[in-house]
């Protein structure tokens, strides 16, 4: 999860902002008039009631969900602008993210909220730690079941290799990653052709991943791909 703000106290106002989110991750800017307000006047300002009805988690730098019961403050002083969950619900999950404990008041959460909660890098993905097995492979776009057993840890590591369906020179292929480069795909036009001084060979594309999306690729090149990009490739002997 990003840094918070330096400092969440509105001198003009004389209140405290703070951001909350319900369900999910999906926050939005709430103002607070007291800077140690009860966890009841938080939900309250929200317009979540009865406030008893409702879980409170503050989220601490350090990414550890922090149960806010509704009689009990927070002081919201030299916190930055602190950042709150409010479910309702009344069963909670534990689970940790990366090394930050979370505890969600819904039996599901969306992949997207994961991601959010553990930051990982744009060549990173999220898995379900899987002690002694092969860690499960979590999507953005998934919604993962909470009480599923063995839920206990998810971690960040390197997303697995992706294997792409490509057409070349109308023959289907499938390569491994994102990006191909020019030489790759006419070894798979000519698959076995020895490099010649004589031999030219001219590629266009369609479809790709990348922009231009369409175009004409020459040696020592590379394009993105995505299912369905096509490739044409003509090999020319020169006399």
């Amino acid at each position: 999860m990003p840094p918070l703000p330096d400092r969440g106290h509105d001198d003009h106002h004389d209140t405290y902002r703070i951001e909350l989110a319900y369900g999910n991750l999906q926050f939005r800017p709430l103002r607070i008039p007291d800077p140690v307000p009860e966890g009841s006047l938080i939900l309250r300002e929200a317009g979540l009631h009865p406030p008893d009805d409702f879980s409170l988690f503050a989220i601490l730098q350090t990414g550890d969900f922090e149960n806010v019961r509704s009689n009990e403050t927070f002081d919201l002083r030299g916190r930055g602008v602190g950042r709150f969950v409010a479910f309702r619900s009344d069963r909670d999950f534990r689970f940790v993210v990366r090394d930050a404990r979370i505890t969600w008041g819904k039996p599901e959460i969306a992949g997207a909220d994961l991601y959010a909660l553990a930051a990982p890098g744009a060549d990173e993905a999220v898995f379900l730690d899987v002690p002694g097995g092969t860690d499960r492979l979590i999507e953005p776009d998934e919604t993962f079941d909470l009480t599923a057993p063995g839920v206990e840890r998810f971690v960040v590591a390197r997303k697995p290799p992706t294997e792409i369906e490509i057409i070349v020179n109308a023959r289907p292929h499938t390569v491994i990653g994102f990006r191909v480069t020019f030489e790759q795909i006419v070894r798979l036009a000519f698959p076995g052709s020895a490099p010649a001084a004589n031999v030219v060979f001219t590629m266009t594309y369609q479809r790709a991943a990348s922009e231009p999306h369409a175009g004409s690729l020459t040696a020592g090149g590379a394009v993105d791909v995505k299912n369905g990009s096509r490739f044409n490739v003509t090999r020319t002997v020169q006399s």
